[in-house]
């Protein structure tokens, strides 16, 4: 479908700002208006080349919260909002343990003004961007979670996803907003905050620090490079059919145990830095999800998962300076208490 000017939701964060580059390459004629609060995962650095060759009438920057029903009323009102994807979201289940009333308020309070606003206006499409989370655990045996799945929430995160995207669903059935739905499983590439897996245990290797593995490394993650993930964002919102949901997998299942052992032979780190720690509660088995709609659809990944994994433990070699800045101050403190204080750094 054509669009004009797209509003994008949380576009400083780590898929956000890899679906803004993703447009500034193959949709120049767009218009991108980027709103993102920049809390403690929203970095305006991953944008920075965009900030600097792009025009206003391109790319426009906007901090602001997404449950500010003022301010989104105005951005929809003075730039013709045609579009929207929304990626803005408090995402990391185990700081949703920790304090669950954020995610209540950007995800869910967040989803609603959204919602609410764009079917004022008219708005032509609404995308928001889910989890496989929503779907709850697998057992290893059982088949993947298509989109008929029901919702199964096992974390704060997880059900306010979920309460998000029943909203998505009410707003297209009771006020015939155009929406669609994407759920996707564990994301990784270059420029990713360093509380998830992935770069957590990228960089902690790096560091010769030990990888808090929770529980037995037994569980099942759907991973996807973050490339493909935009990619299907964009096919999705050009090619869907509003109302439906979509699932986005590039059948990267492996589990926690053997990723871990991959990211430190590929180092060159002894295994003895794999250091099991208690699981955290409610922690899901097993996520895997079945693509074929999408794949129907014409979107197909293209980056290997071994491809991808060893690209992106390059990136964090290079932009060493980067993490080591977010890794320090009151990223130690969480990280400590979170994976308790026998894993400290070293000095």
């Amino acid at each position: 479908m054509k669009m004009k000017t797209l509003l994008i939701t949380g576009g400083c964060g780590f898929i956000g700002s890899h679906f803004i580059r993703l447009l500034r390459a193959e949709k120049p004629q767009w218009r991108i208006i980027n709103l993102d609060l920049l809390t403690y995962a929203g970095n305006v650095e991953n944008l920075a080349d965009v900030s600097a060759t792009a025009s206003e009438s391109e790319y426009r920057f906007v901090r602001g919260d997404i449950a500010d029903a003022s301010l989104v009323r105005q951005i929809f009102e003075t730039e013709g909002i045609d579009g929207v994807v929304s990626f803005a979201a408090e995402t990391h289940v185990d700081r949703s343990l920790l304090n669950s009333a954020p995610f209540v308020r950007t995800n869910i309070e967040g989803a609603r003004v959204l919602l609410e606003i764009a079917a004022q206006y008219g708005t032509k499409r609404v995308l928001q961007v889910s989890t496989d989370e929503v779907y709850g655990s697998l057992a290893p045996d059982d088949p993947a979670f298509s989109e008929d799945n029901r919702l199964l929430p096992n974390s704060p995160y997880a059900a306010s996803k979920a309460a998000a995207d029943l909203l998505v669903r009410a707003y297209h059935e009771s006020y015939g907003l155009p929406t669609l739905v994407t759920r996707c499983g564990n994301n990784y590439g270059p420029y990713q905050f360093p509380e998830k897996f992935l770069p957590l245990f990228i960089t902690n290797a790096l560091e010769d620090q030990p990888l808090p593995l929770y529980g037995d490394g037994e569980q099942i993650r759907d991973w996807i490079h973050v490339e493909d993930h935009a990619r299907a964002i964009l096919h999705v919102l050009e090619h869907g059919t509003t109302g439906e949901v979509y699932n986005v997998s590039a059948d990267g299942e492996r589990r926690n145990k053997f990723m871990a052992e991959w990211i430190l032979a590929a180092l060159g780190k002894p295994a003895q830095l794999i250091r099991h720690v208690e699981d955290r509660p409610g922690h899901d088995r097993r996520y895997a999800l079945n693509a074929s709609k999408i794949r129907r659809l014409g979107w197909q990944p293209v980056i290997s998962l071994e491809q991808g994994l060893l690209h992106t433990i390059d990136s964090y070699r290079r932009e060493r300076s980067w993490w080591e800045r977010i890794k320090s101050g009151e990223y130690r403190k969480y990280y400590l208490e979170m994976y308790g204080q026998r894993l400290t750094f070293q000095a």
